[in-house]
């Protein structure tokens, strides 16, 4: 199949990472998305070597590959001090990123980071930092991903310039890369469907999708340029199937793996989207 595309979605680590794999191999994904830890906390999990190796080796007999999502609190941005500082946030990056790396993933998605009020140039100058620190002594290949946010939250971390000015002047960018949000764009106007070239040339100049590791397909349950952050089921909301499937085929995308977010089906799988998505490229055979 041309570009050997790897479309899957988001799963469960309930059971282990070993499991977690082979459900999304059951459920026809390349490709998967996993909490490597509590989604709503961010104190570091000891690393479970065993079950690590186990999602690992199943993912290189089948030809898997798979991307770990951190913890929702999780917040770049974060200052020195406070129960939510940035040492904090630097520990359980290094967590999220030591289980990435057992299990054998791409990176870690991290979100660009919320300033909550504080002036806008340090909050850049803090996300810089935070990945400066996080990255200074990681010689992994697991890489942290940055996430495009939907504006839902304040301004900050909307535009492609963003992200790669901020991975620009880290310390080490050859340990970052990118994770495109087809909703976030969306609704943060960056992405306009009537007009999907614009945005790919922008992609382009900035060199941002030479960066990019993988892609959240995601549609919009609200209008373009709302700032509203729910995802509705491919081809179900407001982006709609052909303009998704336009921006996924697109020669500086497609090279991505990619992901959902969406409701699970009624089995409890994504077997339904993935088919479908599948099928986008199977058209072009």
């Amino acid at each position: 199949m041309k570009g050997s595309p790897k479309i899957g979605a988001h799963v469960s680590i309930r059971g282990g990472y070993g499991r977690a794999a082979r459900f999304a191999w059951e459920s026809g994904a390349a490709c998967f998305q996993y909490f490597p830890k509590n989604p709503r906390s961010l104190k570091p999990k000891p690393l479970d070597r065993r079950d690590a190796e186990d999602c690992a080796a199943f993912c290189r007999k089948h030809n898997m590959v798979s991307i770990a999502h951190t913890p929702y609190p999780t917040n770049m941005a974060a200052d020195t001090t406070g129960a939510a500082s940035r040492s904090v946030m630097v520990a359980s990056l290094r967590n999220d990123l030591e289980i990435a790396e057992a299990c054998g993933s791409l990176g870690i998605v991290v979100h660009f980071g919320h300033f909550a009020g504080m002036e806008p140039l340090q909050g850049y100058q803090n996300i810089i930092q935070c990945m400066n620190d996080t990255l200074s002594s990681w010689d992994g290949r697991a890489k942290l991903l940055i996430e495009n946010q939907a504006g839902n939250h304040g301004s900050e971390g909307m535009t492609l310039e963003e992200l790669v000015k901020v991975r620009e002047l880290s310390r080490f960018p050859e340990k970052i890369g990118f994770c495109f949000d087809t909703c976030h764009a969306f609704a943060a106007g960056i992405w306009n469907p009537e007009q999907t070239e614009k945005l790919l040339q922008r992609g382009t100049e900035l060199d941002y999708w030479r960066n990019l590791t993988a892609v959240h397909l995601n549609d919009s349950l609200f209008p373009f340029g709302l700032r509203r952050d729910r995802h509705a089921g491919v081809g179900k909301g407001y982006i709609g199937e052909h303009s998704l499937r336009e921006l996924l085929l697109s020669e500086p995308i497609r090279h991505a793996v990619v992901a959902m977010e969406t409701a699970k089906g009624p089995d409890g799988s994504h077997r339904q989207e993935i088919a479908a998505v599948l099928k986008w490229y199977e058209a072009e055979e």
